[in-house]
C-alpha cells in the first residue's frame, strides 16, 4: 500500500483551535466483516487490532468524569469486539448518547445475534454506511451480496422503530462517493434517497450524511496508483471555503485509536498525527487534563472536511 503522509504534510491549511470537549470517539479495532474501497481505516476480515480490557476500562473512567455528552463507537465494525454491548450499557447508564458506526450487515453476522434489539433497547444511535440506493453501486464499493444485506438490515430496524416518525430511534444513513470526485449537495441526495428507498424497499430514515472521501490509507492508495491523486488534492483546494473551519468536529471532539492513544479526528488516526504532534498522549491523561483551545494538528487531508459543503462524520457541515 502507497503511504499518502509524505504526500499530505507540506501544507498551507489554516491553523485551527479546539472549542469545549463533547464527543469521544472510540475505535474498538480493525476487525471487520466487509473491505470496502472507500474505508480509510483500511478495515477488513483479517484485521486482529482490537481494545484491550484495560483501555476499554480507561473509556469507562473518562465516561464517569461527565465531561463526554457523546461516545461515538466506531471500528472496524465496532459490533465485533466482545466489550461492545457491555460498553453502550455503562455509557447508557450514566446518561451518556451512544452512536454505533454500524455498517448493517453486521446484523446477520454469526454471534450477532439480536443486536438490533440491543442496540434499540438502549436507544443506541445509529450510523450506517449506504453509498447509494442502488445494488450494483453498492455491491461495487462494497462487495457482492452487500446491498441485499443492508436492505434486510434496514427493514429489521424500522421493525423496531429505527427512523420512525415520532420516535427517538435514529437512524441515520452515510454516502461515500465512489471515486475522487466532491459528493453532490446533501438534502438534495437525501430527498432521492428517501424516496427511492421508500418507494422500491418501505424503508424509512432520519437524515442522509453525505462525507467526502479522504486522500489517505486505501482510497488514498489506489488514487495514486491510478495517478488521480494530485487531482483529486488539487480538487479539495479549488473547493476550500473558509466558512466551513468554525464547524469542523474536530473542534469539539477527540478519537482515541484501538491502543488507547489520542488523535484530534479519526482521520489524523489513520495517519497517526496524534493529539499535539509532539507527544503521543493518552486517554488516561485526558482524565487530569483539559484540552480546550489547544492547536488542531493540520496537514493536506483537511482540505477534505473544508471543500465545499463541508464533511465530517455528522455529514455536510
Amino acid at each position: 500500500m502507497h503511504a499518502t503522509l509524505p504526500l499530505l504534510q507540506a501544507t498551507d491549511f489554516p491553523p485551527i483551535h479546539r472549542a469545549g470537549l463533547e464527543t469521544l470517539q472510540v475505535n474498538l479495532g480493525y476487525k471487520c466483516n466487509l473491505s470496502c474501497l472507500h474505508c480509510h481505516v483500511n478495515a477488513g476480515p483479517t484485521r486482529k487490532e482490537m481494545m484491550d480490557e484495560e483501555n476499554l476500562a480507561v473509556v469507562v473512567d473518562m465516561l464517569k468524569t461527565g465531561r463526554i455528552k457523546t461516545l461515538d463507537l466506531t471500528g472496524g465494525a465496532p459490533e465485533l469486539h466482545e466489550g461492545f454491548r457491555g460498553l453502550v450499557k455503562i455509557a447508557t447508564d450514566l446518561g451518556v448518547t451512544v452512536i454505533d458506526r454500524c455498517n448493517l450487515t453486521i446484523l446477520f453476522e454469526p454471534g450477532q445475534e439480536g443486536l438490533a434489539d440491543f442496540l434499540a433497547q438502549y436507544r443506541v444511535q445509529v450510523v450506517a454506511s449506504m453509498p447509494c440506493y442502488s445494488l450494483e453501486n453498492v455491491d461495487q464499493q462494497r462487495g457482492d451480496g452487500v446491498f441485499d444485506k443492508s436492505i434486510a438490515a434496514l427493514r429489521e430496524l424500522n421493525k423496531l422503530g429505527y427512523g420512525q416518525p415520532g420516535s427517538d430511534l435514529s437512524l441515520h444513513l452515510v454516502f461515500n462517493p465512489q471515486g475522487p470526485t466532491l459528493p453532490p449537495e446533501q438534502q438534495g441526495l437525501q430527498a432521492d434517497y428517501k424516496r427511492e428507498l421508500s418507494k422500491h424497499f418501505d424503508i424509512v430514515f432520519n437524515e442522509l450524511f453525505v462525507v467526502t472521501n479522504m486522500p489517505i490509507k486505501r482510497f488514498g492508495s489506489t488514487m495514486i496508483s491510478k495517478g488521480t491523486f494530485q487531482g483529486y488534492m488539487e480538487l479539495l483546494k479549488d473547493n476550500y471555503l473558509e466558512s466551513n473551519l468554525g464547524n469542523l468536529m474536530c473542534r469539539t471532539m477527540v478519537s482515541v485509536d484501538w491502543q488507547g492513544y489520542l488523535y484530534d479526528c479519526d482521520f489524523n488516526q489513520q495517519l497517526e498525527l496524534t493529539l499535539g504532534a509532539e507527544e503521543r498522549p493518552h486517554l488516561r491523561d485526558l482524565l487530569t487534563r483539559e484540552i480546550d483551545g489547544n492547536p488542531i494538528v493540520v496537514a493536506d487531508h483537511c482540505y477534505g472536511c473544508t471543500a465545499g459543503q463541508g464533511s465530517s462524520c455528522g455529514g455536510a457541515l
